[in-house]
């Protein structure tokens, strides 16, 4: 029998869990679409959803809580300011899980992970923006 068994362990400890899935909600929440094998997506999906709903609620309560899963303030501050606002009015499903063929080194099936109605310019705009910042000061 398989009673209490509700997640996938990944062949990882608690603590290397907990900070795997803190940085992969950040980077999502960052990026709104990611690459990641389909077990580590699927376990994701359950995680940041119940963070969109934090930000729904939107009360200080919500964010301190939000805040302790979370590594950084900034996706905090995104989570609160333009996620929870985006989807207030949808009642769930806030993120989809597409597979994305295997990858070439040892065949585990890939997955992208990515917010349903999601803002296509914020991939990668920190980045830009930090390309950018360097180039105006070398000049």
């Amino acid at each position: 029998m398989r009673h209490a068994r509700g997640y996938r362990r990944l062949n990882r400890t608690h603590e290397h869990r907990k900070a795997l899935w803190a940085n992969m909600a950040g980077s999502l929440i960052e990026h709104e679409q990611i690459k990641t094998t389909l077990p580590k997506a699927k376990e994701l999906r359950p995680i940041i959803e119940k963070m969109i709903t934090l930000a729904k609620r939107g009360d200080l309560h919500a964010r301190r809580q939000a805040a302790s899963q979370l590594k950084q303030d900034a996706y905090v501050a995104k989570l609160f300011e333009i996620l929870g606002p985006r989807y207030k009015d949808r009642q769930g499903g806030y993120v989809r899980v597409l597979k994305a063929g295997f990858r070439y080194g040892d065949m585990a099936p890939m997955a992208i992970i990515e917010f349903v109605d999601r803002d296509v310019d914020a991939k990668g705009a920190a980045d830009r923006a930090r390309l950018e910042a360097e180039e105006a000061a070398e000049d």
